[in-house]
């Protein structure tokens, strides 16, 4: 009878440690599929971790809409480091993408975007997603679209951009202090935005811009030349009235999460 409650005894412990082992076992990427369709947050130019990282912090702990699960560390050299955050259980799932060198040229930061997006592909079996970009990170979102979106890469459901100047920053001052690639292509008139309005966006894609009368960087009639670019019928715009809303407080403002929100996942702007 002892051996007996000793084996019973024994089984139930293995059990209960071979339970504990995979709830605390990390789960490794390539074993994460996701339902649904993503959101990819991208900073814009001199962005950091920070740019979107409040948002991202309140969208999961404070409103609880969504679980933040995969964060991409790019190098400057294209190499993409992962974080799965081993999250992927509720939806929506927020991803963040950060590039090491964060005042590069449209070209080269949307390559990096793309293959981040491809690491999703390839490691999630992901088709579709939607994308958040803010300042530069909204024109290189345009601008995978236009470029890279295809057979290795996700298509792109929604795109959100917040204070993206698409006919560039008007400001002399800024280029006396700001004079690299990602500055030289944010310049009215440079190639790199010239190229952007020549090109068009898939017909599958709805596009949703926020600005605010408050950015002195992304100026309104700059944020609102994306009419070049998308059609109106993919286009929402909506440009809010605040003097005191500038342009790093566009990713701190509860009213633009909520505006977020509504377009992503109520279907509205």
């Amino acid at each position: 009878m002892k051996k007996k409650l000793i084996i019973s005894l024994t089984s139930s412990l293995i059990m209960i440690v071979g339970v504990a082992a995979i709830l605390y076992m990390p789960n490794k990427a390539k074993s994460e599929h996701y339902n649904g369709d993503p959101t990819v947050f991208v900073h814009g130019y001199k962005g950091t971790t920070n740019s979107f990282g409040f948002m991202l912090d309140r969208f999961e702990n404070s409103y609880q809409w969504a679980n933040k699960a995969l964060v991409y560390y790019v190098s400057d050299r294209g190499n993409v480091r992962e974080y799965n955050l081993s999250k992927g259980k509720r939806e929506p799932t927020l991803v963040q993408v950060i590039f090491e060198n964060n005042r590069a040229s449209f070209d080269d930061t949307t390559y990096w975007l793309s293959s981040a997006l491809n690491h999703m592909k390839e490691a999630y079996s992901i088709d579709s997603i939607n994308l958040v970009g803010h300042s530069m990170g909204g024109i290189v979102s345009l601008k995978y679209l236009q470029d890279y979106e295809g057979e290795a890469y996700p298509d792109v459901n929604k795109l959100i951009t917040i204070g993206s100047p698409f006919n560039g920053i008007y400001s002399h001052e800024y280029f006396q202090i700001h004079r690299d690639a990602g500055a030289i292509d944010l310049k009215p008139g440079s190639l790199a935005l010239q190229l952007l309005h020549d090109k068009t966006i898939p017909e599958n894609t709805d596009v949703l811009s926020i600005g605010s009368t408050g950015d002195t960087v992304a100026v309104p009639e700059s944020v609102q030349a994306i009419r070049n670019i998308v059609p109106s019928d993919q286009l929402d715009e909506i440009m809010i009235e605040n003097e005191r809303l500038g342009h790093s407080a566009l990713h701190e403002s509860k009213q633009v999460d909520k505006i977020i929100h509504s377009f992503l996942w109520q279907d509205g702007p």
